[in-house]
């Protein structure tokens, strides 16, 4: 299997030396992406369905050839701890941005459509985060270049099907975890054995 996947492209790997933000790391990347649109996808997201999400941002990108990010809608006492996108109303699973806030606080939340690590970027933010000033968290965020780049270009919400698993949260994670197992034909028996002694 994990010859397999070797053989699907061509990898390659770069080190964020310090942990600066996502904007920073992304930044890092500038030399490997050139003049492309790229798509980011963030670990501590796991997306399961019917058609892949990062499939649904791409087709989104043909429609209109801009930015989009991904989202769906959380519970409001939960905006802060997301990037919470603004935007004018859905069209289909699509919508055109016009505010993006970093973790706001609840009262303060544009909206309850938080992005959740699934991004098609075009190489346009690069000239954002280049000077970007930190910000929340003492970091380079893409959220703060985003809605500079946001008044250069259009940049779309794609809200995506999808069931969302954040394995960065312990509880998350470990609901992910039994779900998966719970599909799998080969551990399904013997994990439900296992849950129902518990």
């Amino acid at each position: 299997m994990v010859h397999e996947i070797s053989n699907l492209g061509n990898f390659h790997y770069i080190r964020q030396k310090e942990a600066k933000g996502l904007g920073h790391a992304i930044l890092c990347a500038k030399a490997f992406i050139g003049d492309e649109p790229f798509v980011v996808l963030l670990g501590d997201d796991v997306v399961v369905g019917d058609n892949p999400a990062t499939k649904q941002l791409m087709d989104a990108y043909d429609k209109v050839g801009k930015s989009i990010m991904g989202v769906q809608e959380v519970e409001h006492s939960q905006v802060d701890k997301y990037g919470v996108i603004a935007c004018d109303k859905f069209e289909g699973n699509m919508g055109q941005m016009y505010d993006f806030v970093e973790k706001p606080k609840v009262e303060d939340a544009p909206s309850d459509y938080a992005v959740l690590g699934r991004y098609v970027l075009t190489p346009t933010i690069f000239k954002y985060l280049e000077d970007q000033e930190a910000g929340a968290g003492n970091e380079i965020q893409l959220t703060d270049a985003v809605k500079r780049m946001m008044s250069e270009e259009d940049v779309y919400a794609c809200n995506f099907t999808g069931k969302r698993y954040d394995i960065g949260d312990k509880l998350g994670f470990l609901k992910a975890t039994v779900d998966f197992a719970l599909e799998r034909d080969d551990l399904k028996e013997e994990f439900l054995k296992f849950l129902k002694e518990k």
